[in-house]
């Protein structure tokens, strides 16, 4: 009975004089609610999404472990909040996509954070989990290993819809699946943007190593990596390096060179810069930028 109603209740447009009850049970069957593990929080979920799906997303489980133990540290006397302290109150997911398989891949949401004065903090949420960046850098075999003039760094020119670009320019990168290490996810973007094979011992962890063994001065728990659109998105993105030293003409012969899984939609052009020039050939890409000072920066203390 249920699944016939959803499409009425999805599409049907009700009268103004319609009453308020039967409004009432076309809304209740086309929506689940139910609370999470650790939180009375209540979840107003649609009907494509189900609780155990939910639930055993991995993005939305490192939210909401990441959100829960922010909230706990309101009861240090000594937090800002500890006087009138914010919590989860509900949940209203709004919309999902789901990718090849059927496998949960975005999930937009509201979530209502409020104090007991009703004073509430911003909560349109996009959960699409972590992704991974890799700054590569290629050096002529012919020139000596301690030297940086010479080296070169690799873009990949690409269609991003949402950016409204069929060019937009970037460091090589790719969302993470539910299997393997961010170094392994690392290593597979690289030789499916790039069709260079690259080690998991080749990669340097960058913002792991800017981040050690310095810990968060608030307390804060969150990922080792950069976060690009905080205020609206949960993704994270540890960067990488990887430093390859080549012979000249194999660096020359990927320029222009078309990569990427085609059958998954990528269409890549490689782009070869001087790494002199990688911030301002890369400028629109914040995880570019990001992975460009990491670089300086770790190369000016010595840890690289």
């Amino acid at each position: 009975m249920l699944s016939k109603l959803r499409p009425t209740a999805r599409h049907m447009k009700l009268a103004p004089g319609c009453p308020t009850q039967t409004r009432s049970r076309l809304a209740q069957a086309t929506m689940s609610t139910f609370t999470i593990p650790g939180s009375d929080a209540r979840v107003n979920s649609i009907p494509d999404l189900s609780r155990e799906d939910l639930l055993s997303f991995p993005a939305f489980k490192n939210w909401i472990r990441t959100l829960q133990l922010s909230l706990e540290r309101q009861q240090n006397p000594s937090h800002e909040f500890h006087d009138d302290p914010y919590r989860l109150r509900s949940i209203d997911i709004q919309s999902i996509d789901r990718f090849g398989g059927g496998r949960l891949g975005f999930v937009k949401l509201k979530a209502d954070v409020s104090n007991g004065s009703g004073e509430t903090l911003p909560g349109s949420v996009f959960l699409r989990g972590g992704s991974v960046g890799m700054l590569l850098i290629l050096q002529p075999d012919d020139i000596p290993a301690n030297q940086e003039k010479g080296k070169s760094a690799i873009l990949t020119i690409q269609p991003r819809i949402p950016a409204g670009s069929l060019a937009f320019a970037e460091i090589p990168a790719g969302m993470l699946d539910d299997s393997g290490t961010f170094a392994g996810g690392a290593a597979k973007e690289i030789e499916e943007e790039t069709g260079l094979s690259v080690q998991h011992d080749e990669l340097i962890d960058m913002t792991s190593l800017a981040l050690q063994p310095a810990q968060d001065e608030n307390g804060e728990v969150l990922q080792k990596a950069v976060y690009p659109s905080a205020g609206g998105s949960d993704e994270f993105i540890p960067l990488f390096l990887c430093q390859k030293r080549m012979p000249r003409k194999e660096i020359e012969e990927l320029q222009g060179k078309l990569t990427g899984l085609r059958d998954h939609g990528e269409k890549i052009t490689l782009k070869i810069v001087p790494l002199e020039n990688l911030w301002k050939e890369g400028l629109r890409d914040g995880k570019t930028l990001a992975a460009w000072a990491l670089y300086k920066g770790l190369q000016q203390e010595g840890k690289i």
